[in-house]
């Protein structure tokens, strides 16, 4: 489940599965996206310690906590090598959803993740390259993964081409062999690829564009779900545009992305996302974000159906027909509001606090009213950092 938490940190998860973040990753895990800079090591090392705190939940349903504590590490080797690795355990309680798994909402689950990356880089004139491996175990789910990128700047350096792949192995053993009990060792492997280039238009405006591409293989299947049946092939590309803008009279920046991703499931999504970032004084700054997300559904997704009295009908599936009632294939529109406050104690100490606050409904959905039968979903993330340059 925690790959959501482990991908992208400020977006929804929910029990078994990455909520909506597993359709908006923003790029491969481990895979640096490089600003238009010289290739230089950083010249101060960092260490970084973030605790974050979930909550999602349905209409009369408190569903899943989080509690996430992880800590960053990066320090220049020299001048020209720099290391950098985390490591996050991610404790999870809570119910599952009405009707989209086998285990009641009434249950209660608890779980444990522990995830570490490593990455290495080494700065030539204008380029750099690095090579990263990652880490992630739970009870019935492993994963590992590695990635090699490399970035290159122009002679004017105003222009910073990069380029990456990732691989990533999965072991997938569900407790009690999940929903049919007869699935043990299972397997996924997926690879990943990204290409983009970031170009400064003048002193005050950046752009980025990047295109990732993912091919994977194996059991994509919900164990923990009943009738829960999908390819064991899954194609995902995605197209991300970025601007920064930034303000010579308040000395502020406004950060704005696009993001169309598709996948052979047969969803299509959109995210249009816009941050400000407001300096208050030389050492206090404010970043208020907004994001507008819409998918459409699976081809193979079941709108929820229950009878008179209230119980799921269970669908009549063919051999080897294609079938979920997961919501996170459903079509549906969220919108995400946060605020981030950041104060610098001193040239080494900065202190954060980020708030995030997301809402789905079916209704919000682009162009339509969504899928019908699923409940309003909303999540909340709270997020306190330290960190300290030496």
């Amino acid at each position: 489940m925690k790959r959501a938490l482990q991908r992208k940190k400020s977006a929804p998860v929910s029990a078994r599965g990455k909520g909506a973040v597993v359709l908006a990753a923003l790029s491969l895990p481990g895979v640096w996206i490089a600003p238009a800079h010289a290739e230089t090591a950083p010249d101060n090392g960092v260490i970084a310690f973030k605790y974050l705190h979930y909550e999602d939940s349905q209409p009369g349903l408190k569903r899943i906590k989080v509690n996430s504590p992880s800590l960053y590490l990066m320090t220049p080797i020299g001048s020209q090598w720099a290391i950098e690795g985390s490591a996050v355990v991610d404790s999870l309680s809570g119910a599952t959803p009405r009707w989209q798994s086998s285990v009641s909402s009434a249950s209660v689950m608890h779980e444990e993740r522990k995830a570490a990356d490593v990455k290495v880089t080494r700065y030539f004139e204008r380029s750099s390259y690095a090579l990263g491996v990652s880490r992630s175990k739970e009870h019935d789910y492993a994963s590992n993964a590695l990635s090699l990128s490399g970035s290159w700047s122009s002679a004017d350096n105003n222009t910073t081409w990069n380029l990456g792949v990732g691989g990533s192995s999965d072991e997938i053993d569900p407790t009690g062999g999940g929903f049919s009990g007869d699935t043990h060792d299972q397997k996924k492997h997926t690879v990943e690829w990204i290409a983009g280039v970031t170009r400064a238009l003048s002193s005050v405006d950046i752009v980025q564009l990047n295109l990732t591409y993912s091919a994977g293989h194996g059991y994509y299947d919900d164990p923990y779900k009943a009738f829960d049946v999908r390819p064991d092939q899954r194609k995902q590309d995605a197209l991300l545009a970025r601007w920064n803008h930034h303000l010579l009279g308040d000395q502020s920046t406004l950060r704005t992305s696009y993001r169309f991703y598709r996948d052979n499931f047969g969803v299509d999504a959109h995210t249009l996302q816009g941050e400000w970032v407001k300096p208050v004084t030389a050492a206090l700054a404010f970043t208020p974000l907004v994001r507008l997300y819409s998918q459409s559904a699976a081809d193979f997704y079941a709108d929820a159906r229950v009878d008179a009295s209230g119980f799921p009908i269970v669908p009549a599936l063919q051999p080897g027909q294609l079938n979920s009632g997961d919501q996170r294939l459903s079509s549906f529109g969220a919108v995400t509001l946060g605020l981030k406050t950041e104060y610098k104690l001193d040239a080494a100490w900065t202190v954060d606090l980020n708030l995030e606050a997301y809402e789905q409904r079916s209704k919000w959905h682009l162009g339509g009213s969504g899928s019908s039968g699923v409940d309003t979903f909303r999540a909340r993330f709270i997020q306190l950092g330290a960190s300290r340059k030496f």
